[in-house]
């Protein structure tokens, strides 16, 4: 087990050394001027120059590189252009909005997807199939966006049960700020939950398939027990693969849903500081979302060795 452990600690480390070489080049490259931006068209080149030293970014990439991992590695993430607050804070205060909206959406994607698979998957061929993968093709091919309107209209417009958008704050109590998420989290869970439902569909089924399973049916186990006993659990690794790298994209596809409802979580902070040329705040942003999707995926390993013992061995 150490020796596994070990050796996805070291691609994690060596991910995330390359994620963040990527993020800082692709954002080099990019067309314009943050002190330019925010002296704006009519200032003079000396005021830009100015402000360009201020905020440090005329020193060389190959510097700027470095004290910006220097920064991360110590906390240290800088001030922001546009705001003139230290990134951490404003990261931190965003991130308390986007993780349990993301939670609260696959949540909601976990068991809706699970539940429906499962069903399909044990009424193979029948009318309760046809009508799930029915259902699940839809899901897929309608856009969250698009969606996250619809529910609005419906909720907010017809039914007036919940606000259109905008959210209050945990301070107003936890029921009312769940309320507010509600409906951005089923919309970004539709069509997570439609693509991992067909997933857990063909696992299951492919588990159904095997010898020890209808060696159980043999020994008078009910199908039942045996799908819940037997199959779910050798099913669940190419379930949980789909798991993890879905709330991956979850956290990142919270940037247009947010927009949609105007909430104010790290989405619309990286969409509105791309708008203001504020590129330390997106660099930590987009380093902060790429170490998610690494470390989760780490997770993802990590049960995949508690689940079927084989992963770790053949590893090994």
């Amino acid at each position: 087990m150490s020796l596994f452990l070990f050796k996805r600690l070291i691609t994690l480390i060596a991910t995330l050394v390359g994620a963040s070489v990527v993020v800082f080049l692709v954002l080099e490259i990019l067309p314009g001027n943050a002190a330019q931006m925010l002296m704006g068209p009519d200032a003079s080149p000396e005021a830009v120059q100015a402000l360009a030293v201020k905020l440090g970014i005329d020193r060389p990439a190959v510097e700027r590189y470095w004290h910006w991992i220097g920064g991360m590695l110590t906390g240290d993430l800088g001030l922001s252009y546009a705001y003139s607050t230290p990134v951490s804070e404003l990261v931190l205060e965003r991130l308390t909005l986007t993780v349990p909206l993301a939670l609260i959406a696959m949540s909601i994607t976990t068991v809706l997807a699970l539940a429906a698979g499962i069903y399909a998957a044990a009424r193979h061929n029948k009318l309760g199939d046809v009508g799930v993968m029915g259902l699940s093709q839809v899901g897929i091919a309608i856009p969250n966006f698009w969606f996250a309107i619809l529910l609005i209209l419906l909720f907010s417009v017809h039914l007036k049960w919940f606000s259109a958008g905008g959210f209050s704050g945990w301070n107003e109590g936890v029921l009312q700020g769940l309320k507010a998420l509600l409906l951005p989290a089923i919309s970004l869970a539709v069509v997570q939950s439609a693509i991992l439902a067909r997933i857990t569909r063909s696992a299951v089924l492919e588990v159904l398939r095997e010898d020890f399973v209808r060696t159980a049916r043999a020994k008078g186990v009910s199908r039942r027990g045996t799908m819940w006993g037997h199959v779910l659990r050798n099913a669940m690794i190419p379930v949980i693969t789909v798991m993890g790298l879905q709330f991956a994209e979850l956290l990142a596809g919270t940037i247009v849903v947010e927009n949609v409802f105007y909430l104010p979580g790290l989405g619309r902070l990286i969409f509105q500081s791309i708008s203001n040329r504020d590129l330390i705040v997106v660099r930590n942003c987009v380093m902060l979302l790429a170490t998610m999707v690494v470390v989760v995926n780490f997770v993802v390993d990590m049960l995949y060795a508690v689940i079927d013992p084989r992963v770790k061995a053949s590893d090994i």
